[in-house]
């Protein structure tokens, strides 16, 4: 009897101290760690202001690659949800929701200093109002820098059971940014280091179009000169082509970017036309989209370039080449471009902005998790309106290019498309874009994001 009376007390007294312990411990837990990224302030808000390059850098799918994502709300900023599942327990499941992001997105420029972004979190961690707090701040001599505060937030209230979790703080959640933070460097080192504040990108839905298209390329040392020359004498082919054919040209130029190197700039001029049936060698020939040769085991065209150039100019009119195209001479295809969603840009100047701006929309397209194969599906531009002379030969209009990067997994709208935001029309006074202005060689550019499936585009000869 008194063994069971000692045991009795001696389990009081830890009852006591681990009630006494649970009152004394704080109500709330704080942890929080800090990286400082070579990355301006605008990729890494953007990033962090919307779910969708998270399952790239989270611990949840190092634990468990299966984990299943799920997106919701709104596509960016506040109201942005992002759920998972998963059956290992270690991951479970739970949500994210963005609660504030300040300032908005689209008054971080060159002068913010700071920002903040908060991410509610519901998982089974012990304790409420449990949430992340993202602060970004503009550091380095040239404000080129950001550091990262990643902190984690949570009250435990008097439950005192829930008090004991602050013990483990270090465990689960500390984990969660440590691991976010070291993957999140890495996701943004692949985003080209290029500013497109000015940038006022939106999606597009495009229609496939029946073209007539011809392969050409100009030296990059005969500038803006030699890219006319090959574009005219391309559009000069087109229109003959179209003529024979007894088909109408529908619209304005369009030029698919196939390489823009060091040397050479390699492109495809387009006109659209008005049917995508065409009578060929006296058969009547349905235009297909293109589609990308077939590679070999090491990932290469399966086709030598030498030769597979010489056999495209063997071809007989009415037959189609390595990309599906209907031949309709030695040097003009047919085929169906476009068709599904791209992100479109507009540049207001000289064709040597253009480039730059295509390079815009991929960082963007990178930050804001918009999937993209450039190889598969080229970017291409479209002569929107082009420049006004006087008769003294000055400039009173500059030339309007639309620039479009076909995309995969991107919401209806952009942020900016959602906010109203207008991109700048011809008539504001944009300077044509200078030699300076113009993107680095592709060979030192950053590889495109891959993508399982893209919108239908026309292929271009590499």
């Amino acid at each position: 009897m008194m063994r069971v009376l000692e045991f009795l007390v001696a389990l009081v007294i830890v009852v006591v101290i681990g009630v006494v312990a649970a009152v004394v411990m704080p109500g709330s837990g704080h942890v929080d760690r800090s990286l400082v990224v070579g990355k301006d302030i605008r990729q890494v808000y953007d990033v962090l202001d919307n779910f969708r390059r998270l399952p790239d850098y989270s611990v949840l799918r190092s634990y468990d690659p299966h984990v299943e994502f799920k997106f919701s709300g709104q596509a960016y900023g506040p109201g942005a949800e992002l759920s998972w599942n998963s059956s290992d327990p270690k991951v479970g499941n739970g949500g994210l929701t963005i609660a504030s992001a300040t300032p908005d997105f689209d008054k971080i420029d060159s002068n913010t200093k700071k920002a903040s972004i908060v991410w509610n979190l519901d998982n089974d961690w012990r304790g409420m109002d449990k949430h992340f707090t993202l602060d970004l701040e503009r550091q380095g001599s040239r404000g080129q820098l950001t550091n990262i505060l990643w902190s984690y937030d949570v009250d435990y209230g008097w439950n005192l059971v829930n008090r004991f979790a602050n013990l483990y703080i270090h465990g689960d959640p500390d984990a969660f940014i440590q691991f976010g933070l070291n993957n999140l460097q890495n996701v943004l080192a692949s985003v080209p280091n290029i500013d497109y504040s000015t940038l006022i990108p939106y999606v597009a839905q495009t229609q496939p179009t029946p073209v007539l298209l011809v392969s050409t390329s100009s030296l990059r040392k005969d500038g803006q000169d030699g890219i006319d020359d090959a574009t005219n004498k391309a559009i000069a082919l087109i229109q003959a082509s179209a003529k024979k054919l007894g088909v109408n040209v529908t619209g304005p130029r369009i030029i698919f970017t196939t390489n823009y190197g060091d040397q050479t700039f390699t492109f495809d001029v387009a006109l659209p036309i008005d049917t995508s049936t065409l009578t060929v060698n006296g058969q009547s020939e349905q235009l297909t989209a293109a589609t990308p040769p077939a590679l070999d085991a090491g990932g290469a065209p399966a086709e030598a370039s030498s030769a597979a150039d010489a056999a495209n100019a063997a071809l007989t009119p009415g037959s189609r080449d390595r990309y599906a195209r209907l031949v309709v001479d030695a040097n003009v295809r047919a085929t169906l471009a476009f068709g599904g969603a791209a992100l479109k840009g507009i540049w207001n100047g000289a064709y040597n902005g253009v480039p730059q701006t295509r390079d815009e929309l991929k960082a963007y397209a990178q930050t804001h998790g918009y999937k993209f194969d450039d190889v598969v599906n080229r970017s291409y531009d479209i002569l929107a309106t082009p420049e006004v002379k006087d008769a003294g030969g000055n400039i009173t209009s500059y030339s309007k290019f639309e620039i479009y990067l076909p995309i995969t997994d991107a919401p209806q709208k952009t942020p900016e498309q959602e906010a109203g935001l207008q991109p700048p029309a011809p008539d504001t006074g944009s300077a044509p874009a200078s030699a300076s202005t113009a993107p680095a060689p592709a060979s030192t550019s950053a590889a495109p994001a891959a993508s399982s499936a893209a919108p239908a585009a026309a292929a271009s000869v590499k």
